[in-house]
């Protein structure tokens, strides 16, 4: 952004974020946790739109978990390691990155790690204090902490006091529940029910808002966004009739110019406004000069 502003040029920034998860008690847990575990622990956890936390109720907190543990043994079997399905963190930089974020915290699940090949297994993290360090950053790494709250309201106040997310989910089969997610928590883009897909959808566009990016791509989107909209109105020198805005000002002029805008905004409350602020700008022009 600071080089492309040396030459005013416009960009659009799809960054990243601590995407949060709110998994709601009435929804199936177990294809609500089998989709999470999928999203979450693909490529290693390193993907900009990988659900970063969990919210949920207190009461399935262990039940979560316990969904989790079982997914991931059938993604990758009993020994995570030696399973050509589940890959490595991209350098021993990030290795001891994600390592730091693991201090202090309680290991629900997983936690071991080769830093000579750069593995971490799949972890998941409990009773999370919202003040960790893991809560801090972006966690880009197979790490999934959980943090307890009582409510929905409270999911939405504990997301709104962070930066806006890049990606925001809900799981819940209560679409009223699900709405008021959307409509009360600005996020660059939200799923319900899933995990990842809305980055598949051509026709939805992606990117972020706020410290999560700006501007949007894919499909149609792409296009525009790499495209200039430029105005452009041809008119012909011929029919010099209408005068009414050249100088000298008159009544007659700032009469016609009432009927036109009138005409044109439909007599509604904008197109009130506006001829309020013709009348002013009319009585100063046509004000006589003593």
């Amino acid at each position: 952004m600071a080089a492309a502003a040396k030459h005013l040029t416009p960009i659009t920034l799809e960054l990243g974020g601590k995407s949060p998860c709110y998994i709601d008690k009435d929804c199936d847990l177990a294809v609500a946790c089998r989709r999470i575990t999928w999203g979450k622990y693909m490529n290693c956890g390193q993907t900009c739109i990988a659900p970063d936390y969990i919210l949920c109720d207190p009461s399935i907190q262990s039940k979560v978990v316990e969904n989790i543990k079982a997914t991931l043994q059938e993604f990758y079997g009993e020994d995570v390691k030696s399973s050509p399905d589940y890959e490595r963190i991209v350098n021993k930089h990030h290795f001891k990155r994600i390592m730091g974020l693991l201090e202090g915290q309680k290991i629900a699940y997983g936690g071991e790690a080769d830093e000579a090949s750069c593995f971490i297994a799949p972890t998941i993290l409990t009773d999370v204090s919202p003040e960790s360090k893991v809560m801090d950053e972006e966690i880009f790494g197979p790490v999934l902490p959980i943090l307890c709250v009582k409510s929905v309201g409270e999911a939405i106040e504990f997301i709104n006091r962070r930066e806006k997310p890049l990606a925001l989910y809900v799981f819940s089969n209560n679409k009223k529940l699900i709405r008021q997610v959307i409509l009360k928590i600005s996020s660059g883009s939200v799923t319900a029910s899933d995990i990842l897909m809305h980055s598949e959808v051509l026709g939805l566009p992606f990117g972020g808002e706020g410290n999560s990016g700006m501007g949007m791509y894919h499909g149609q989107h792409s296009f525009e966004t790499f495209s200039h909209y430029r105005s452009c109105l041809i008119k012909d020198l011929k029919m010099e009739v209408n005068k009414l805005r050249y100088p000298p000002g008159s009544q007659k002029k700032v009469d016609w110019a009432k009927f036109f805008l009138l005409k044109r905004f439909n007599k509604g409350r904008v197109g009130l406004v506006i001829l309020a602020l013709l009348g002013i700008v009319a009585a100063v022009v046509i004000k006589p000069v003593h």
